[in-house]
């Protein structure tokens, strides 16, 4: 993901999240906020140390970096949305990883699914 689609500053993560517009399943919290001044989706990632080690807590950010790349392009033009992965999350596939994803984002009404 480019850079300035990211979400990186702790500054950015607090203001966001203390809108509590959030919604969640076993494995994902997304935080959301409307209206960025970007003009373009950005996205912030937080894996805490409770899901494992350095390898593991890797792997998810990598799963749920290329997840995020199959639903980016429809995703509303100004949005800033933040991921945290639960420590059930560690034990997810890829394939597992996405699916809870896209359902994450179907409860936020932020994304809707092609069947």
């Amino acid at each position: 993901m480019k850079k300035k689609f990211r979400i990186k500053q702790e500054k950015e993560f607090r203001e966001i999240m203390q809108l509590k517009n959030s919604f969640a399943n076993r494995h994902l919290i997304i935080y959301i906020r409307h209206h960025n001044q970007y003009h373009h989706p950005r996205v912030g990632l937080s894996v805490g140390k409770k899901l494992g080690n350095a390898v593991k807590r890797n792997q998810v950010k990598r799963y749920l970096r290329q997840a995020m790349q199959g639903v980016f392009a429809e995703l509303p033009p100004d949005i800033d949305i933040i991921l945290i992965a639960r420590p059930q999350a560690a034990n997810l596939s890829y394939y597992e990883m996405e699916k809870n994803l896209h359902h994450v984002l179907r409860l936020a009404d932020i994304w809707k699914d092609k069947q």
